[in-house]
């Protein structure tokens, strides 16, 4: 079994809690009511997702060739 990095997103929700998005994985999304809470329930989400892409015989995405920005632009409100 080989090991896998994925970036994570972790985005406050105002009812309180964290939903979790995977970029790599699409659709891969979850909730979690803490930050810790939230990280674990990604790391189960992504192992259940690869899963079922093993199962069906699919590829399994890497990050390998991924590259990350964070831009900054004006917004006019």
């Amino acid at each position: 079994m080989r090991r896998v990095n994925y970036r994570i997103l972790l985005r406050k929700e105002p009812e309180g809690g964290y939903t979790v998005t995977v970029p790599t994985l699409p659709g891969c999304v979850t909730f979690g009511g803490t930050i810790e809470e939230a990280i674990a329930m990604a790391k189960e989400a992504i192992e259940l997702y690869l899963e079922d892409l093993t199962e069906r015989g699919e590829e399994i995405p890497t990050e390998e060739d991924t590259l990350e920005y964070t831009l900054t632009v004006e917004a006019h409100a």
